[in-house]
């Protein structure tokens, strides 16, 4: 087994961990997701808030496909559909 295997099956194993803890807890990731981008766009005077949002939208986009559920499926306010304002 040459290093490119065992490294193969670290990051395996590390993607089902993670995978696991987002299953586990999405809807706290994604609520924290959302607190985040709220106070980036207070703290920018919504200055960057297309930004913002478009950001929040991959992170979300990420844990979907960490666990393969919608986890994130809301907007940068935690309602409605999730699409960047």
């Amino acid at each position: 087994m040459g290093f490119s295997d065992k490294l193969k099956g670290v990051l395996g194993q590390a993607r089902t961990q993670a995978s696991s803890a987002v299953d586990k807890h999405g809807d706290k990731i994604t609520g924290g997701i959302d607190k985040a981008a709220a106070f980036a766009d207070k703290k920018t005077k919504g200055k960057y808030s297309d930004k913002i949002a478009k950001g929040t939208v991959k992170a979300k986009e990420g844990l979907d496909k960490l666990d393969g559920k919608n986890d994130g499926d809301t907007g940068p306010t935690g309602t409605g559909p999730r699409t960047p304002r």
